[in-house]
């Protein structure tokens, strides 16, 4: 069976590291780190990643500012907001929970947060930078894949990395961060005609396409690493994009879902914020 990559381990690497620093950061510079949560609706999942997002910051000792807004807010009166937050030295970072009602554009929305507080790492500044190699702010998930590789030493320089999922959130920017740490990459998606012949030549497969145990046992190497990013239900249980039982017992790696990639994205938006005050006061 192929050694578990233990997200839960990681993140709570990252949660302490962060912690320290912050609290370092703080104490130093006599100011607070504050990250103000933007949510749209009543939308259940984005609530409870909104108050895991508080727990998180509390443990680190970095402040929040909870904007919570009805359904029916318009576009305006969002922008508005961002554009104070923007302008509000106190504020470190910024993040707006997706998705928004149908009303609100949401790339326009992302688009308004100034770059030195996008901790979400989603405007086209930030991926720009992450395009062309340059310090960005880095989007979570794909950040958070990158933090277990590195946590288990897993060198991804000239390696064979397919990606399976092309979204502006994980696919894009995670192609474009795998390409910059040296790994040769090969983003397949919906269209990609005979996936499983990228797949079983891959050293490392990412698989980020929202549908249960899309990847099987028949699509892998015996040496590859498989990293998890899905989150489906099925049967109101938690399970992942990969055929988990199956890929396990022939893979040398692999991400359990729940347990996996989601926990070191949570506290991803930790180390990010940490990281919008260090730009912003010059640490870095």
């Amino acid at each position: 069976m192929g050694k578990i990559l233990d997200g839960k381990l990681v993140a709570s690497h990252i949660k302490e590291e962060t912690k320290k620093i912050a609290q370092k950061y703080i104490e130093e510079k006599q100011k607070k780190i504050t990250l103000e949560i933007i949510t749209v609706g009543e939308d259940s999942a984005s609530n409870t990643y909104a108050k895991n997002q508080q727990k998180d910051c509390d443990y680190c000792g970095i402040n929040v500012k909870q904007t919570n807004l009805s359904s029916d807010v318009n576009e305006k009166e969002l922008l508005n907001i961002i554009e104070n937050a923007n302008d509000n030295d106190e504020i470190t970072g910024i993040i707006v929970h997706l998705p928004l009602p149908k009303h609100i554009n949401e790339q326009k929305v992302i688009s308004s947060i100034k770059e030195c507080k996008d901790v979400d790492g989603m405007t086209p500044n930030s991926l720009g930078k992450l395009l062309v190699g340059e310090n960005s702010m880095v989007p979570c998930t794909p950040a958070g894949v990158v933090e277990i590789l590195n946590y288990y030493n897993l060198d991804v320089t000239g390696k064979n990395c397919v990606i399976i999922g092309r979204s502006s959130i994980v696919g894009k920017p995670l192609s474009m961060l795998m390409t910059n740490l040296n790994a040769t990459v090969t983003l397949c998606h919906s269209k990609t005609q005979n996936i499983k012949d990228h797949t079983q030549k891959a050293d490392i497969i990412i698989v980020a396409v929202g549908s249960s145990k899309f990847l099987t046992d028949d699509m892998v190497g015996e040496s590859s690493i498989i990293i998890d990013v899905g989150i489906n239900y099925e049967n109101g249980k938690l399970v992942g994009d990969v055929d988990f039982d199956k890929v396990s017992s022939k893979c040398q790696y692999i991400t359990p879902v729940p347990g996996g990639v989601g926990a070191v994205t949570r506290v991803m938006l930790m180390k990010n914020t940490v990281k919008a005050f260090e730009i912003q006061n010059k640490l870095i």
